[in-house]
């Protein structure tokens, strides 16, 4: 074969990669040596190239990891997040999972190797990089997260951008023998099916309505007639709803769905009230007695009760 020659499927292949080819696909398309010198192909990892000049882009340099790592290997943990659109913070290494039964050998530049016994059944079958699927994905990353709010974070995430369900996150988790955080995992999945769509809106349900006894409300309603207006709690019996902002969304337009929401619910004869980060995690119990007040006077004839001895959301609803 001449040097000047490549063969169209292995141009195609490379093509698909983002521009990067191993020194493996090179000798098994038949392309030797010294047709990499008379093209002047950068070497980016040991026998990965970069076939074109100028910077890497992030789908090329997470080519040259999976290449890199060799046969099976597939982009996980962050690094498939990123590539589902799970995240949109970008972690600086390439994440990336090899078969269990070999070894990686050599430190490779801003890429970290893991290992799975069961990466055959945990890849997707399709989706170019190679990846993990996204439910085994969200439990890789849950399996190493160190706290509560970051695993609740990583399985709302998901299921709000209806990435998975929980009932598919449920599945893919029975087939794990070791997961950390399982007893907190069977417990949220079974609230996020509920409809809790972020770790606020767990919050709420676990530490004000459910930890004080209040009716159980409606999660992610849409009034009858509204496209893109949703409810996150709405006590429909009652004539109540309460909205849930997090942090990000809240602003310029952001402000203006708020608006919205609120003035849909005034203008239905609905109670509503707001709550954000700081008062649903720093004080629930005062929330569950200001909610029930509200509730009490559209004919709730119950009361809050306390979360604990020295709970004061009964007396704050006197």
């Amino acid at each position: 074969m001449s040097e000047n020659t490549m063969p169209p499927e292995l141009a195609e292949l490379i093509e698909q990669q983002a521009g990067m080819v191993s020194w493996a696909q090179l000798r098994a398309a038949g392309v030797g040596r010294a047709a990499i010198r008379s093209r002047r192909w950068r070497q980016r990892h040991r026998g990965v190239y970069a076939t074109f000049s100028g910077p890497l882009s992030r789908e090329a340099e997470i080519w040259a990891g999976v290449l890199r790592a060799g046969p099976g290997a597939v982009a996980s943990h962050q690094t498939a997040a990123e590539l589902y659109g799970l995240t949109e913070r970008i972690d600086d290494r390439i994440h990336v999972t090899v078969p269990a039964d070999r070894r990686v050998r050599g430190k490779i530049d801003g890429v970290v190797i893991h290992y799975a016994h069961r990466l055959p059944k945990t890849r997707h079958p399709s989706k170019r990089p190679p990846r993990t699927r996204i439910e085994d994905t969200v439990l890789d990353l849950v399996d190493t997260s160190h706290h509560p709010r970051a695993v609740e974070g990583w399985v709302t995430q998901a299921c709000q951008k209806r990435l998975t369900t929980p009932e598919r996150l449920a599945e893919a988790m029975a087939e794990r023998k070791k997961i950390k955080w399982r007893p907190m995992m069977e417990s949220m999945l079974g609230d996020v099916a509920e409809g809790a769509h972020s770790p606020l809106e767990l919050k709420y349900l676990r530490s004000v309505e459910r930890a004080h006894g209040l009716p159980r409300g409606i999660r992610q309603s849409r009034p009858s007639g509204a496209r893109i207006v949703w409810t996150d709690v709405h006590y429909k019996q009652f004539r109540s709803v309460v909205e849930l902002d997090g942090r990000v969304g809240h602003e310029g337009e952001g402000q203006f769905r708020d608006r919205r929401r609120d003035n849909r619910s005034m203008a239905d004869g609905l109670w509503t009230l707001r709550y954000g980060h700081a008062d649903t995690f720093g004080s629930p119990c005062d929330i569950a007695a200001e909610v029930a007040r509200v509730l009490r006077s559209q004919v709730w004839a119950g009361e809050p009760r306390p979360c604990s001895a020295d709970c004061p959301a009964p007396e704050l609803n006197r």
